[in-house]
């Protein structure tokens, strides 16, 4: 078969990418030949994926999540067009994994063409490998603005013929309108795609829901396929930094007498933000996203992330004197890591003629390195060891690079190949690798170093703690909730015959798109 689901929401971060991910697995589990896709991603959280032709490329962290669902290696076709923002006013265009043009409001239109054939090939490819595509929709089908372009949502599905279910967070409040506005607002033959509903982080008496979706049912002729419940372990692999609470996940109480706070600074920029999502898997660890000065003083760990905008966001930092307080925190000899970006904050000085061309720039001056930008961007998986000889997995997206650096400065790694990784001077430390802290024995001595160098001597790492294992679970857990909770058989009806032919039409409705 070439099955095909389109998972659309009412808004952005309505749930659509753990809903695509549950549906996966439980796809998966049951033995189908399942693949995610999203034609458009608009994240700074992406991940590393080797091409074809061997090269590294990028993917929007959320599907190779999907994949891992899928029991896939991420494929480039998974997530074909990943835009990437620099600023308010302009994204890098990720096409196929490689870095190709930078988009603002004035271009994009001229490069839609472009985008959505590349979108829609990517899935045709998909669809004749896979015997189910689950995809995944972007902000909501409802932006009647960029309807006309639209390659994402319903102009996806219409293209694909896929039947589209719609998501929404009733946390959030007000889903009962969202759903029934969203299917009101599109044409007519958009509409006649849109099957029904799910909602999404659901706390308290179900039978207290039930008129409301009675009545949903009623007045849009589509079925509520089931209720998701707000469960509180769904916290990895995050699409973006704002579907982070102040604190990450549920911290586990401590293998030792001690917990350890970590404070990791949130950039306006900021990029995979997910690498500190490992060291809040270790139980005693609280990790904890600030933008407050204040809160840097008394954390054991401050941690500068990663940023697709690095001269800017340190810019940001000294306006609003968390610089200050980074200095101060390093000069009390207390631990601080920069990943990436973050690293690169860290120099004496900063060279960029390609990303904000702003040319040399002052860096924090916490380490005897400078850092230059080259045109070609460095996207590649990352293989070595951490002394003495721990082996680490990682990867590399980034334009800048140590172009000078102390000759006696240690690193902090080194590649499987001998050369040195990012540096460390007594408690400051660096690396340009994302997804380092994943590496189970890396990290249980990176936080047993950190603890030391804080005063945390009654903090002891917990030796059986496995990220993969943890992401596994969770996963798990995403395909236990939609087969408790959602009518499979009904989704399974929808994924092998597409949407039902007599769903009627909820006025007034937009205008017909061509």
């Amino acid at each position: 078969m070439s099955g095909g689901l389109l998972v659309a929401g009412t808004t952005s971060d309505a749930g659509k990418s753990v809903l695509t991910a549950g549906i996966c697995r439980w796809l998966h589990r049951a033995g189908v030949a399942v693949a995610p896709f999203k034609a458009q991603n608009m994240s700074n959280n992406s991940a590393v994926v080797v091409g074809p032709d061997g090269r590294g490329g990028e993917i929007g962290r959320a599907q190779a999540m999907q994949a891992a669902a899928c029991g896939l290696v991420p494929d480039l076709r998974f997530n074909p067009v990943l835009l990437k923002p620099g600023s308010d006013l302009a994204s890098q265009v990720v096409l196929l994994g490689e870095a190709v043009d930078t988009v603002t409001a004035g271009n994009f239109r001229a490069l839609r063409p472009k985008l959505a054939e590349t979108a829609y090939a990517a899935l045709a490819e998909l669809r004749t490998t896979y015997d189910v595509v689950i995809c995944e929709g972007a902000g909501s089908p409802a932006e009647i603005n960029l309807r006309a372009g639209d390659y994402v949502n319903m102009g996806l599905a219409r293209h694909a013929g896929l039947p589209t279910i719609v998501v929404g967070d009733i946390d959030r409040g007000g889903v009962f309108a969202s759903m029934f506005g969203t299917v009101a607002l599109l044409d007519p033959a958009d509409q006649a795609l849109v099957a029904g509903f799910v909602i999404n982080k659901f706390r308290g008496d179900l039978g207290l829901l039930r008129p409301g979706l009675d009545m949903l049912h009623r007045v849009t002729g589509r079925p509520t396929y089931g209720v998701l419940p707000w469960h509180l372990d769904l916290w990895l692999d995050a699409e973006d930094s704002l579907a982070y609470g102040r604190v990450l996940g549920r911290p586990a109480a401590p293998h030792g007498t001690d917990w350890l706070d970590i404070a990791v600074v949130r950039l306006p920029r900021i990029s995979n933000a997910t690498d500190v999502e490992a060291l809040a898997t270790e139980p005693g660890v609280r990790v904890r996203l600030t933008v407050e000065p204040a809160e840097l003083a008394a954390a054991d760990l401050v941690v500068l992330p990663g940023s697709k905008s690095t001269v800017a966001d340190l810019a940001w930092l000294r306006e609003t004197g968390l610089a200050d307080a980074v200095t101060a925190h390093a000069a009390a000899g207390r631990p601080l890591l920069g990943i990436c970006g973050g690293f690169q904050m860290l120099a004496t000085a900063i060279h960029d003629p390609v990303e904000s061309r702003r040319g040399s720039v002052p860096g924090l001056g916490l380490l005897p390195i400078e850092i230059t930008f080259d045109p070609v961007k460095t996207v590649r998986p990352a293989v070595g060891t951490a002394v003495p000889d721990v082996p680490v997995r990682g990867y590399e997206i980034h334009h800048g690079y140590v172009s000078t650096a102390d000759a006696d400065l240690p690193p902090l790694l080194h590649h499987a190949d001998g050369r040195p990784e990012g540096a460390r001077l007594g408690a400051v430390h660096g690396t340009h690798w994302h997804g380092a802290f994943e590496s189970d024995e890396f990290r249980r001595r990176f936080l047993t170093e950190v603890a030391r160098s804080a005063g945390r001597h009654g903090f002891t790492v917990a030796p059986g703690t496995s990220f993969d294992a943890a992401r596994e679970r969770s996963l798990d857990l995403l395909g236990d909730l939609v087969e408790e909770h959602l009518d499979t058989a009904a989704l399974w009806r929808l994924i092998e015959t597409g949407a039902p032919a007599d769903l009627p039409f909820i006025p007034p409705g937009a205008p017909p798109t061509t």
